[in-house]
This record gives structure tokens, sequence and C-alpha cells, in this order.
């Protein structure tokens, strides 16, 4: 379990390509602090194991359902990455609770500055939307944000400098790959109230609950 507040921004010092995985090893230093062997660090948001680790960097695999649902697939050499250790139940929740189990991409539409932040645009699929609301929290690569706006087609959050500085979001362009984590709160809910339904549409119960609390 994460909080979605970023520690540091590695980069990718090797990639070892298997036939639909991939190995990472991570230059690093904040992260590798306290780092053990079986230590979960979400990587671009993306929660992996460390499988080997040295004073400067560490090691971790990624399986092909990982590589097939986030950009991780497009890193190379020198890549730059969010990571963040997992939280300890003594840490103060400064995001919210990010499992680092990806929802899928989305790409950036457009950035506009707004005084001293940045909105940032991202087109997404309905399947991520549907758990997506204004003023509610969502994960990019790793990083815990705010919904500032979100219709049938995209999303919006807003970047203070601070987080632009310290995180690869604030690098990133029109049409960059970005990982998305919706906040799981909300699938509970509907699964919760779907009951036995197992179909992926919401069922009356599920819609007339978002209806009534302004989803």
């Amino acid at each position: 379990m994460f909080t979605g507040i970023i520690e540091e921004v590695g980069h990718i010092k090797k990639l070892d390509f298997g036939t639909a995985s991939v190995k990472l090893t991570i230059s690093a230093s904040t992260v590798l602090q306290d780092v053990n062997l079986g230590d979960s660090i979400a990587v671009n948001g993306t929660c992996l194991t460390v499988t080997h680790y040295t004073n400067n960097s560490f090691t971790a695999d990624v399986m092909p359902e990982s590589v097939r649902k986030t950009s991780l697939s497009e890193l190379k050499t020198g890549s730059p990455v969010n990571l963040e250790r997992a939280l300890k139940l003594t840490s103060r929740l400064g995001g919210h609770i990010v499992s680092g189990h990806i929802d899928g991409t989305g790409k950036i539409l457009k950035k506009t500055p707004e005084d001293n932040a940045i909105i940032v645009s991202i087109n997404a699929d309905k399947s991520i939307l549907r758990y997506i609301v204004k003023k509610g929290s969502v994960t990019i690569d790793g990083i815990s944000l705010t919904v500032v706006d979100v219709d049938d087609n995209k999303f919006s959050v807003s970047l203070i400098p601070h987080t632009a500085s310290i995180t690869t979001i604030g690098s990133k362009g029109p049409s960059s790959l970005v990982n998305i984590e919706t906040d799981i709160l909300g699938k509970y809910v509907e699964k919760l109230l779907a009951g036995n339904d197992k179909e992926t549409k919401t069922s009356p119960l599920t819609a007339a609950f978002f209806q009534q609390n302004g989803f």
C-alpha cells in the first residue's frame, strides 16, 4: 500500500527483456535507505517487488500483465521514474490510499498554466473514467492528485510547482503515456452494491446511489 507521495525520481539503469516480461534495474538513493529483499516499491505507480539491490540501485521483475496494462513497456535506459516505498503504519497518509495496481493508461492532451498551477488534461478509456469523480483522488504515474474536472473522454488534474518539479509529470508533454490508478473505494462500493451481478454494466441500484450522492 502506498500514499501517492513521491519520494524521489530514479532512472532506469538496465532493462532485461523476456518474451513478454521485463526486468528493471533502477538507480536510486532515498528508497534504498532501509530496503530489504521482497520489499514493495512503486515505480511510476506500479507496485514492484525488490529482487536484488546494491548501494545505488535495485532490480524488480515486471510480469506480462503489468507490461500490457502500464506504460512501463515504454521505458528506456536513462528514463526517469517516480519512486515510493510502501506505506508504514506509523507514517502520515499525506496523499490517499494507493494500491499500486494500475487500472490502465491515458495520454496527456494538454498542459495549461493557471497562475501558480498547471492544469493537466488526460484522455482515458470510459472503463477508467467511470471511477473518476470531480474533486476526488486519482493516481497518475504514482502521484496522488485531485481531480479538477471529468467528462466523457477525459479528466483534468492540477499540479502545484513543487509536484511538477520533483516528479516526472512536470517534464511530460502532450501524447505522453501515463499510468492511472483510480480510487479503490469507488470500486468496492460498486461491487458491494451490485451484489452478485457479475455483468460489467452498472446495476440500477449502483446508478441510483451514484446519482443521489452526486457522482
